[in-house]
């Protein structure tokens, strides 16, 4: 078994779990990265990660809508390193809509991936950390696992159960050295958020200023977006042995949205 520890991040090959898989390799873990995207695109972007970090990186395809596929997906990871570490259930998409007109379809895919999966992940990871006596878990939540907008009814749910199963699962790990804790960023500048900016301009008349500011930034008192090197961060103190008392806890990258 290798030394060097070993993450799995889900939803990793774009945005926020690309930066906290990059993070984690650079602070020296080998990384299953998983997620959807062109193949071409995502073996380059595995390979200059695996050169540029100096570990290990394979990837992962699997469809964390089924339960099954999430579980294989962690026996795999941990049959290729020989341990699992460090946990991060990023994967996650958005709808928005009035409930009535809320497609069951839709609520049923949110569900799935935003909260079903990461039971599932954990569930299939839990017996071999707790075995090991070590595992740091981390479920990115959002500023919505706190507080709710209109229309975003199924990311609002699974987010805030998200927050629940992290405090679960804290409390079972808590005597196996298993740590599981929460990120809950507000609006981070990703490139899913930074192509919605000019539809946004022609659709309101608003210059890029005002739709940042009284748009998307509407909430976060900061009038500042967080950044992915920033969520990344945190990810990474809370494998450090400096986070080792922290447990059960969401902690809040939002500019100070859910201080209101």
């Amino acid at each position: 078994m290798s030394e060097r520890k070993a993450a799995l991040v889900t939803g990793s090959t774009s945005g926020i779990g690309l930066g906290i898989a990059t993070a984690l390799a650079k602070a020296g873990m080998d990384v299953t990265l998983n997620g959807l995207g062109d193949p071409a695109e995502i073996e380059r972007t595995r390979a200059a990660l695996e050169r540029e970090a100096g570990v290990r990186v394979r990837y992962d395809g699997a469809d964390l809508m089924a339960g099954e596929a999430c579980a294989a997906m962690v026996r795999d990871a941990i049959a290729a390193f020989g341990r699992l570490d460090v946990l991060v259930n990023n994967a996650g998409i958005q709808f928005v809509a009035p409930i009535e007109d809320f497609p069951v379809e839709k609520w049923n895919a949110i569900i799935a991936l935003n909260l079903s999966s990461a039971f599932h992940t954990i569930r299939a990871a839990m017996g071999h950390m707790k075995a090991r006596r070590y595992g740091r878990i981390i479920n990115i939540a959002s500023a919505h696992g706190h507080v709710a907008s209109p229309f975003k009814a199924a990311y609002v749910a699974a987010k805030h159960g998200i927050i629940g199963l992290t405090k679960t699962v804290a409390l079972e790990g808590a005597t196996f050295n298993v740590r599981c804790n929460a990120i809950a960023p507000g609006y981070v500048l990703t490139p899913l958020v930074e192509n919605q900016i000019p539809d946004t301009m022609k659709a309101r008349g608003m210059s890029r200023e005002q739709v940042i500011n009284d748009v998307l930034l509407a909430a976060q008192p900061t009038k500042e977006f967080a950044r992915v090197e920033e969520v990344a961060g945190l990810a990474v103190f809370l494998t450090s042995p400096a986070a080792d008392q922290i447990n059960g806890a969401a902690l809040n990258i939002d500019g100070g949205w859910t201080a209101q």
